[in-house]
């Protein structure tokens, strides 16, 4: 199962309202001895809100504290390289689906889980991945029930 950014965000953010039910899903899952996969550009997504200054919504993190964090997600999460049969299921994936811009960046990640065989992400955000045939978007609290 692929993990989405919006849970690595979460989980750097001890506070938010959302940061244990990012964590508890993860540990669970993990406990149960089952693998969650990133992909580079998960962490490109997360270097880029951690190093953002907090007035323009990001994390405000300092380049080591955000290299540190990167460290540690390696170490949780298997991560997976990108290929280049990635690119062509992508492009294959925005023309069959249509899809148009900031939302061709979900679809690297739904073409890079195609050719490393993955069809579930964890993600806060039911609807964003919903609309790919064979991708099962399971919400946090889907695991924790």
């Amino acid at each position: 199962m692929l993990v989405a950014t919006n849970l690595l965000v979460r989980m750097l953010q001890p506070h938010h309202e959302l940061a244990l039910l990012a964590k508890n899903p993860i540990n669970k899952i993990r406990l149960e001895s089952r693998l969650l996969y990133l992909m580079p550009q998960n962490l490109v997504e997360l270097w880029v809100v951690a190093t953002r200054p907090i007035a323009q919504n990001g994390l405000g993190l300092s380049i080591p504290e955000a290299a540190s964090e990167l460290t540690r997600l390696k170490d949780m999460f298997s991560l997976l390289p990108d290929t280049a049969a990635i690119y062509p299921t992508w492009e294959r994936l925005v023309k069959q689906y249509q899809v148009a811009g900031k939302l061709a960046h979900d679809a690297w990640l739904v073409a890079a889980m195609e050719v490393h065989g993955l069809t579930a992400i964890l993600n806060f955000d039911k609807a964003g991945f919903s609309g790919y045939a064979g991708i099962e978007v399971v919400h946090p609290a889907e695991v924790t029930a």
